[in-house]
């Protein structure tokens, strides 16, 4: 029987949906079955002793190579230093990015307010917040509710006349 064949009445059915190709394999255990390789010795080993170590670890692997915890450990450490500098360096280029940009916007700022107030405009704009904060002061000390009694009625007038001609 093939994979693709159609599963027949009397076919058994693995976990995955595939037709089993032998009866012997309807009577294993399917904790047993493993369709993967292992990540490491120490599963491979465990799944020896789950079968019962029938088959010696010796007997498929020809040679084991040895990494010492040291050798790895320093190669992360080498792999990290560098990506370290390697931050340092795009951190570095964007502080220069930075002061560049601020920079020239302090330019533009400066050159924007010469084109607008001519000569001395920081000085012309302290001019006018001054003469600002002094006519305010003066708006309040006017009794402004005097003021709006009186300039109501005349207000209204004015727009009576619009309205009327209109």
């Amino acid at each position: 029987m093939f994979k693709n064949e159609p599963a027949g009445p009397n076919d058994r059915l693995d976990a995955a949906g595939i037709p089993l190709a032998d009866r012997g394999e309807a009577d294993i255990n399917p904790d047993l079955v493993r369709r993967e390789g292992f990540a490491s010795e120490a599963e491979y080993r465990a799944y020896l002793a789950t079968l019962g170590q029938d088959v010696p670890f010796e007997a498929y692997v020809v040679e084991t190579v040895e990494i010492s915890e040291g050798h790895a450990l320093d190669g992360r450490l080498r792999e990290l230093r560098e990506e370290l500098e390697n931050l340092r360096a795009r951190l570095h280029v964007i502080r220069e990015q930075t002061t560049t940009v601020v920079a020239e916007n302090v330019r533009w700022a400066d050159a924007s307010a010469h084109a607008q107030l001519g000569d001395r405009p920081w000085l012309k704009l302290a001019g006018a917040m001054a003469a600002a904060f002094v006519a305010t002061r003066g708006i309040r000390r006017l009794p402004l509710g005097a003021v709006a009694t009186t300039a109501l009625p005349l207000v209204a007038a004015a727009l009576n006349r619009k309205l009327a001609k209109a």
